[in-house]
């Protein structure tokens, strides 16, 4: 018999992430080892030859592998989890815009994202909800990426129930690096980051700086700094590290343009209808994570404190609801946001079999300020509504895993939440207004297996996603008062199952395949014209993914990811049943190539399937189908490194997203033309790097 860590993949979830003995190489040149999990001494039977996982879905992806990736924008990097696709429609600040299981996720609404213990999705936010925006992350610093779909995980909260994304950055690397980069259409980027002994632990500290015009007509002037900066004593299992981080950026932004004006030639696929939209943002934070763990329990304590700012500049509908000034709005957001998360494992025998018990809690407090107003080119005219939030939320939860046989493992857990918020509508008391509410959901997994390297699995249970606090209290509409307007549930619940098989018994493949089902209550629904998100009726999403990733020998890897889903809104309704934006396929494919030194590369091929645009169905987007990434370069023993980034290769002219509604150029009807709106996909692009480790 042999041994391997018993329930390692709920430790692994438990705790946030795994701990590399061996620090990341920022380089990521060639395909990379994987870093090496802490052994723990509770044995059970041998599973598979990696870390082993309680669904077919669940991965973990090390930052070495994540880095061999060409990536035109940060947020690309979490395209490792598979099915996920990234893009961006508004200026290189934005939050990115996320498709995963047959969801367009908008800027991370149903896809919860974490940095080192700290959520990355706001709450009732002053763009959409759930509003996840990753341009602060550094990928050389990345550890690992833990990937986990569906609500059967139950210490996964807000917003996970299309799936979690765990990102954590290294204690310390394992090289100092300073590297630079120019590119095509004003691209710069430095960086510098490294570890040195401090005390009784590391001090490891990163700065970068982003310069972009981009291909627009308006260019991006996109202007980003980024610093880090950690202490950290022993491991991630067992220690203590104390983290600060601090992002500015500023950028105007080309949104989503009208289809009839490029058609006529009046305006650019790169033009910009309102050249002033685009934004600022702004988020610091620290936090502690505090660790400790034995052959018989494990501790875990995290806590953070976040203050950001937004104010995002968007024009949809152009000169629609004011022909003479245009239609362009503000959106503001400023919070405070404060959190705790602990848990307790015990490793224990129940019955006489191995057994793993889980106890957490999660605590989270926003104090918001969030506000609309009408605008002319950035100018303030008009307050549509501002409102002050203060919203509060308490999660419990409890888990045992049980090796019940050498062959079957058996996951059961249960969550709590209570949501707490006050709204204070200091354009409309009418708008103010207290609000709360309690779900319970039980979560559910079975393993089985190994049998001939090859393990079969059973998950279900029940998620759920908070709604803006606003749209809980809110009574009339702010632009009209007269109209009245019925509020929304504070929490939306969800329910999915999945049944998948994961198999390594050919020599280098890890395949696996999962069939899924997803239903929301309430599907949050991003509306173009609007810019925000709503509430609207329930869906059904009937999917299925296969992921592959085979290594022939140690300097060559290969991936290939299909996703296939059937989304509609259940019930009858006479507008019809599709889901707006749902892609009914995913897939991407990609090559990688090289060792430590010498030459390397690697080349990425994506494909975002057709997306019915209106619920009738009668209007779709098309593939958008690119080579977006190559890579060639070469290390040297000296520690220099040069790498070329080719991205959108064959130069493919498609769409990053689409939408349909009414929009108004000038000379155009009052009531406006209906038509389909897009942002293209940027150019062929090449960026150089030049990097030195020492």
């Amino acid at each position: 018999m042999h041994t391997r860590p018993l329930l390692c993949a709920a430790l692994l979830a438990a705790s946030g992430a795994a701990q590399a003995q061996t620090p990341p190489d920022p380089f990521g040149a060639g395909t990379g080892a994987s870093t090496v999990l802490p052994a723990i001494t509770v044995t059970a039977p041998r599973a598979l030859e990696s870390e082993p996982t309680d669904a077919a879905s669940e991965k973990r992806i090390s930052g070495e592998t994540l880095n061999t990736r060409p990536v035109e924008r940060p947020g690309e990097v979490l395209e490792g989890a598979p099915g996920l696709i990234v893009s961006q429609h508004s200026g290189e600040g934005k939050a990115n815009q996320y498709f995963l299981r047959g969801m367009n996720l908008d800027h991370g609404t149903d896809l919860a994202i974490w940095l080192d213990g700290m959520p990355i999705n706001m709450r009732t936010h002053g763009h959409g909800q759930g509003y996840a925006d990753v341009n602060f992350l550094i990928p050389e610093l990345l550890e690992q990426m833990i990937v986990k779909k569906g609500p059967y995980w139950a210490e996964e909260s807000d917003f996970a129930s299309a799936g979690a994304l765990r990102l954590a950055y290294a204690n310390r690397l394992e090289s100092n690096v300073v590297l630079g980069t120019v590119g095509s259409f004003g691209y710069w980027r430095g960086l510098a980051a490294g570890s040195m002994a401090f005390g009784q632990g590391f001090i490891t500290a990163a700065g970068e700086a982003v310069f972009y015009d981009g291909p627009w007509q308006a260019s991006d002037a996109l202007r980003k700094f980024n610093a880090f900066l950690r202490y950290s004593e022993g491991t991630r299992d067992n220690g203590l590290a104390i983290t600060a981080l601090a992002y500015t950026n500023s950028w105007h932004s080309t949104d989503q343009i009208p289809v009839r004006a490029v058609s006529d030639g009046s305006l650019s696929r790169f033009g910009a209808v309102d050249q002033t939209d685009g934004g600022n943002t702004q988020r610091y934070s620290l936090s502690m994570r505090w660790a400790q763990s034995d052959d018989r329990s494990a501790s875990l304590v995290e806590a953070y404190g976040i203050y950001s700012t937004l104010n995002l500049f968007n024009n949809f509908t152009y000169f629609l609801d004011n022909p003479d000034l245009g239609d362009q709005f503000q959106q503001s957001d400023k919070r405070k946001i404060f959190g705790l998360n602990a848990s307790h494992t015990l490793r224990h025998r129940l019955a006489g079999l191995h057994s793993e018990t889980t106890v957490g809690t999660q605590v989270r407090y926003d104090d918001i300020g969030v506000g609309l107003f009408n605008t002319f080119q950035r100018t303030t005219y008009n307050t549509v509504r501002y409102d002050q939030v203060n919203e509060t939320s308490v999660g419990l939860y409890l888990k045992n895993t049980t090796a019940w046989t050498d062959w079957l493992r058996v996951t059961l857990g249960v969550r709590g939440d209570l949501f707490m918020a006050n709204v204070d509508s200091t354009t409309l008391a009418a708008n103010s207004g207290n609000t709360s509410a309690f779900l319970a959901s039980p979560k559910a997994g079975v393993v089985f297996g190994p049998f001939a390297k090859t393990e079969f699995y059973l998950n279900g249970g029940f998620g759920y996603h908070s709604n803006d606090a606003r749209g809980a209290t809110i009574t009339v509409n702010p632009a009209d008062p007269a109209q009245p307007i019925a509020a929304v549930p504070l929490l939306v619940q969800s329910k999915g199952a999945e049944v998948g098989v994961r198999s390594q018994a050919i020599k280098g493949l890890d395949t696996s395949l999962a069939v899924f089902l997803l239903d929301f209550n309430s599907e949050l629904l991003f509306v173009g014209d609007a810019g925000t998100t709503v509430a609207s009726r329930p869906s059904r999403r009937i999917g299925v993914e296969w992921t592959n990733s085979y290594r022939p020998t140690s300097w060559a890897s290969f991936d290939l990811d299909l996703a296939f889903t059937h989304a509609r809104f259940t019930g009858s309704s006479p507008d019809g049943n599709f889901i707006p934006g749902a892609p009914d396929f995913v897939g991407s494919a990609g090559a990688t190539l090289g060792g430590d030194t010498g030459w390397f590369g690697a080349l990425r091929l994506r494909s975002l399937g057709p997306r019915p645009l209106i619920s009738d169905g009668s209007v779709w987007s098309s593939f958008t189908t690119t080579l977006n990434g190559g890579r060639v370069g070469y290390v040297f023993d000296s520690g220099i490194k040069l790498n070329l980034d080719v991205f959108n290769i064959l130069n493919t002219q498609a769409s990053q997203i689409d939408y349909f509604y009414v929009s108004r150029l000038p000379g155009e009807p009052l009531a406006g033309v209906a038509d389909r709106h897009f942002h293209p996909v940027e150019p062929t692009a090449f960026r150089l790097t030049l990097a030195k480790a020492f």
